[in-house]
């Protein structure tokens, strides 16, 4: 059930929609999971996170504040119709292969739900960064436990990578056979079409 939003964000009732928001953002970048990757509170914090995301948005659905909520210039977050559009925008890009500019997107906006972490860890993966994606899709997961999109990306992931050291173990420093070199791109494929792309059209 739903704590008092509003001693959620630490903000009394009756607090603008300013208020609100500036309260958001601090908290936000207060419980950043990155802050607590690899430290005891890190459940914690991710726990914390998503309160402070459901709280935020309780808020916002219902029309806490006063006054029509203007924006600031970079900031995407008006309520969730525009924010399934904007997610769904930055899918396109993904898709597209335009890195760049989702990811820019996600960096400039003031939403931090699980899917904000899921497509930042889909990013992350396709530009190569494991190490990043694989926590970001973890907290997205924490976040929203029962979204299928998200733990079998995550599944993925963690089976790539244990493949990965398996066959590291298990060959050395010799050549790659081409069996495994075919289980790769077959999961890597398996990825891309959790995202509604293809990597091998074939398949």
């Amino acid at each position: 059930m739903l704590r008092d939003p509003y001693e959620v964000l630490e903000i009394n009732r009756g607090a603008t929609r300013e208020e609100i928001q500036q309260a958001y953002r601090r908290l936000v970048k207060q419980y950043h999971p990155d802050q607590y990757r690899d430290h005891p509170l890190e459940k914690l914090a991710q726990g914390k996170l998503a309160e402070i995301n459901e709280a935020y948005d309780y808020l916002m659905k219902n029309g806490a504040g006063s006054g029509s909520y203007s924006g600031s210039s970079g900031s995407y977050r008006y309520n969730s119709d525009s924010d399934n559009a904007f997610f769904q925008q930055v899918r396109v890009h993904i898709n597209n292969g335009d890195l760049q500019t989702a990811e820019q997107m996600l960096d400039q906006s003031n939403t931090r739900t699980a899917q904000w972490y899921f497509l930042k860890g889909i990013v992350f993966q396709r530009k190569g960064w494991y190490a990043q994606a694989l926590s970001h899709l973890q907290t997205a997961v924490n976040m929203e436990p029962g979204n299928a999109e998200y733990r079998n990306a995550l599944n993925m992931m963690n089976y790539n990578n244990r493949m990965y050291r398996e066959r590291s173990g298990q060959y050395g420093s010799r050549d790659v056979d081409l069996c495994t070199i075919c289980q790769c791109l077959v999961c890597t494929d398996c990825c891309c079409e959790c995202m509604g792309s293809d990597f091998i059209t074939c398949c």
